[in-house]
């Protein structure tokens, strides 16, 4: 049987426009990929209680929850595991990314992504940037 794994993910985007990557261990699935970063969802754990955690945990940056919204849900199958990820852009966010687990960051012009080697699973949300690129105002926004 196919193991099934529940993902959020964040679209951050800072002050100029830049998204922020992570990049994956190369030991882990998918190892030394680029991803936009977040984490798998706990038991008992919203979307939004899981986004939160996971960039805490894993960049330092503490997020509005009023200012992130919903992007895109990506189901994707690899050969191994089925994952289903919730992408989720957020803008309004406390704190300088760190890799705190050691994992290498970069800030990336929307432009520059396909540059990138990245995960499958997170290619649709790197064509659908490149095509709706500048997004609309994502004031007043909340995370659902």
């Amino acid at each position: 049987m196919t193991k099934r794994v529940e993902v959020v993910a964040a679209i951050v985007i800072d002050s100029q426009q830049r998204i922020l990557m992570a990049q994956r261990a190369s030991w882990q699935h998918q190892g030394s990929k680029w991803e936009f970063p977040g984490g798998k969802i706990e038991a008992n754990e919203s979307h939004l209680q899981a986004l939160t955690r996971e960039l805490k945990e894993e960049v330092g940056l503490h997020i509005n929850a009023q200012a992130c919204k919903l992007f895109k849900a990506v189901h994707h199958d690899y050969s191994d595991k089925q994952v289903s990820l919730y992408f989720y852009l957020v803008n309004d966010f406390r704190g300088i990314a760190k890799g705190l687990e050691g994992q290498p960051l970069t800030w990336v012009d929307v432009q520059n992504l396909p540059q990138l080697t990245i995960p499958d699973a997170n290619q649709i949300i790197v064509d659908t940037l490149l095509e709706t690129w500048p997004l609309s105002s994502l004031k007043n926004e909340s995370c659902q």
